[in-house]
């Protein structure tokens, strides 16, 4: 952890430093700009991971401030390395094949101002644009026909969110939000596919989650399984939290639900101890004692080792985890590490949907990506 947290710090100084250095350069012209840039850009850059480390003494009130400027720091430093980095490349391929006009191949007392005005207001409106988006929340519709092996039960409703991420800086009007938009669609079965809450959360935000999340109603229960983050901050005390708001959490487990469906939760791989294996879905299955031939929906946060699910026999796997990416690129990198970013897929019996998410974590930017909850209208086909 130390040193994973090492790099991170220095990897976050040295793009910081080639943003402002660069900044700095290109108004060299006007000195009073230049001195308003970096004592701005540098304050930015040492509120986040100061706001972060006094989160872990004194969470709440200025912390909170602290934490919710940075955050949206960091969105400003990937859009502004990106505005750098493409201003350099340009003057890099301008130097061996001469193409931009003679003002601005340089940086001269004409240039820099310039390209510094262009790339700045460039960053500022997506991130701007990006704050906007990430307030919208649209809902995904998947139809889903499943074998039936119980009499009396011909549709479901289940509506699915993940990483809502609550605590300082995703509060109760997003939760709210999402509570209403649940209770339009009128589930039968509401799911949660983990990171619902965050690290930073205290004890007041959780009380007063709490009473947000008891208005949702869904007559056949409320599931979700732990993700990376309920890890981070005390498991056993989000779970307690969660339970308590009438959420059936499932850590390995699997129950049936109206005879028609099981429902097993996995325990997020961040939760398990050093050389501790992960148990698998057949293991959760016999130690649940749930009838084998019920259609199985399998809740597990981050989307790996999909042919699990598969090899199980699963009708349905729900994960979250990926945001989408949440800000252009990083969906690029995602879908390298991935087999599904986002979306759904089918893999033999077994349908997949990685959600986006129903919150952010870090920037409550969205470049790229749309907050949502899905709907799976479930048809159980009867064959003669």
């Amino acid at each position: 952890m130390l040193a994973f947290v090492a790099i991170a710090l220095a990897v976050y100084g040295l793009i910081n430093l080639y943003i402002g250095r660069r900044g700095a350069q290109s108004l060299a012209s006007v000195p009073r700009a230049r001195w308003i840039f970096l004592a701005v850009f540098v304050t930015l850059a040492v509120v986040f991971p100061l706001g972060r480390v006094l989160m872990s003494f004194a969470p709440g009130g200025l912390t909170s401030v602290l934490v919710e400027v940075g955050t949206f720091h960091l969105a400003v430093m990937l859009y502004g390395f990106m505005a750098v980095l493409a201003v350099d490349l340009v003057r890099l391929a301008n130097a061996f094949i001469p193409f931009l006009p003679r003002g601005l191949a340089g940086e001269g007392a004409r240039s820099g101002p310039l390209v510094f005005a262009v790339a700045a207001g460039a960053v500022v409106l997506t991130v701007a644009a990006g704050a906007w988006n990430a307030t919208r929340l649209r809902t995904v519709d998947l139809d889903l026909r499943i074998p039936a092996k119980a009499a009396g039960v011909d549709r479901l409703t289940m509506v699915a969110a993940s990483d809502l991420h609550l605590g300082a800086l995703v509060g109760p009007r997003r939760l709210e939000k999402v509570v209403e938009r649940m209770n339009a669609l009128e589930p039968d079965i509401v799911l949660f596919a983990g990171d619902i809450v965050d690290e930073t959360v205290t004890d007041e935000i959780e009380a007063r989650l709490g009473g947000i999340m008891r208005r949702l109603r869904a007559p056949l229960g409320i599931y979700a399984c732990p993700g990376n983050h309920e890890s981070y901050s005390g498991l056993e005390r989000n779970v307690a939290c969660l339970r308590s708001c009438g959420v059936t959490v499932l850590q390995d487990e699997a129950v049936t639900v109206a005879d028609a469906l099981v429902f097993a939760g996995r325990r997020d791989p961040s939760s398990l101890k050093a050389q501790e294996q992960r148990l698998s879905i057949g293991g959760i299955l016999a130690k649940s004692g749930v009838r084998p031939d019920l259609p199985l929906v399998v809740l597990d946060h981050q989307p790996l080792r999909l042919e699990e699910s598969e090899q199980a026999g699963a009708a349905l796997q729900i994960s979250g985890h990926t945001h989408d990416g949440q800000m252009f690129p990083i969906d690029l990198i995602n879908s390298l590490i991935y087999e599904l970013n986002w979306g759904s897929l089918r893999k033999g019996g077994t349908q997949y949907y990685v959600t986006s998410g129903a919150g952010t974590w870090g920037p409550p930017v969205r470049i790229g990506s749309r907050a949502e909850v899905v709907r799976f209208r479930v048809t159980f086909v009867r064959t003669p």
